[in-house]
């Protein structure tokens, strides 16, 4: 019989324990071990109801912002019906996920983002009627105008601002995404020669890993920007900073309203699309224990699954969090994978044996859809609802 584990004192907060007395299970663990039994492990577990009040939260925090969310973090339908209840729109970065999202959500209003739309693709978000079009460069725009539909497009802006230490720069220097000042100014040359191409205002994700001040501090400099060129429509992005060393460390969502609150001006209309720090929270990546061994004297769980099924540890260089067990020697947990890459989490202070139910926390973004999920050809996980 795998072991039971702890859940995270937070989570555990508001829900009572279904386990023995000093041995609280949340429902996700229950539902975890329920599967294991069943030999149905690999799994991923969302807890719905905990992704509602976040998103909840988050857009009460907001006020007149407008959140649009980046599909491209975890588009699985059940959380896209989730988040339809608060967001404005949604964020898609390829036709792929524009048919995808709208499959779920037909009515929802699209944002269509992305540095490599095909003709193919601005073919596809002209049919589909999308909100707004980010455009990345004069190149893009030439081939929109070209078509002779009407679109309404908002310019993907790079600009040259110092974002010292950040998990992920995408503006600020020598990268392929947006335009810098002479890119806008071309588009602006092209868009003054015809009229079916309307311009909206700008977009600009300059960066991920920020926490709400420095999130601010960038914003601002992207509003100067759009002020400058006389629009009042600004995507400020998303990129809000996640912490899987510490999951308790969450973004500030309303000292971030409140900001925004204060940098807008009347008659501007604010947008972001969070997409990570939105849904990561509500997902739990569940396996179990295949073997233990020790090698040159360091201690390894070898589980089912591995980075095939949850890359981001792998890609972002990152031990995953694991929900705390019974107290152990320091162990690294392992895939499956022919390579030394795949590797979960290192140096976890728990003890485990063959058999024994894992959970790892903060799986529900860039995880399963940014995997390599034949890498192998081992089975694919099942997906459970809470």
């Amino acid at each position: 019989m795998p072991s039971a584990v702890r859940s995270y004192a937070s989570v555990n907060d508001d829900i009572a324990a279904d386990g023995p007395i000093g041995d609280p299970m949340d429902a996700v663990t229950v539902r975890a071990h329920e599967l294991a039994e069943a030999g149905r492990l690999p799994a991923f577990v969302y807890d719905l109801a905990a992704l509602d009040e976040h998103a909840a939260a988050i857009r009460d925090a907001l006020g007149d912002v407008e959140l649009y969310y980046a599909a491209k973090a975890n588009p699985d339908p059940e959380l896209l019906r989730v988040l339809a209840r608060h967001v404005d729109g949604v964020e898609v970065a390829s036709g792929g996920e524009l048919a995808h999202v709208l499959g779920v959500l037909p009515e929802v209003p699209i944002a269509f983002g992305g540095p490599g739309k095909t003709d193919a693709e601005l073919a596809a978000a002209l049919d589909a009627g999308v909100a707004r079009l980010h455009v990345e460069g004069p190149g893009e725009l030439r081939r929109l105008i070209a078509t002779g539909r009407e679109a309404d497009i908002m310019l993907r802006v790079n600009l040259a601002v110092s974002l010292g230490d950040v998990a992920l720069a995408m503006g600020g220097g020598a990268t392929p995404f947006g335009m810098d000042p002479d890119g806008v100014t071309a588009c602006l040359e092209l868009l003054d020669r015809q009229e079916a191409v309307r311009l909206r205002g700008v977009h600009a994700h300059l960066a991920s890993g920020l926490d709400a001040e420095r999130m601010l501090q960038v914003n601002e400099r992207v509003l100067d920007h759009a002020r400058s060129l006389g629009v009042t429509e600004i995507n400020l992005g998303g990129g809000m900073a996640v912490s899987y060393a510490d999951p308790d460390d969450r973004f500030d969502w309303a000292a971030y309203g409140k900001g925004l609150a204060g940098l807008r001006r009347s008659g501007e209309t604010l947008r972001i699309e969070p997409g990570r720090s939105v849904s990561v929270y509500c997902g739990r990546y569940v396996t179990r224990v295949i073997d233990v061994k020790r090698v040159h004297g360091r201690l390894f769980a070898v589980v089912a699954g591995g980075t095939h099924h949850i890359r981001t540890p792998a890609t972002k260089g990152h031990s995953q969090p694991v929900i705390p067990g019974t107290p152990g020697e320091p162990i690294t947990i392992s895939g499956q994978l022919c390579t030394p890459k795949d590797q979960l989490a290192e140096n976890v202070p728990i003890a485990l044996e063959p058999g024994d139910v894992v959970e790892f926390a903060m799986a529900g973004a860039y995880a399963w859809n940014i995997s390599h999920h034949d890498f192998l050809m081992h089975p694919h996980p099942e997906f459970h609802y809470l």
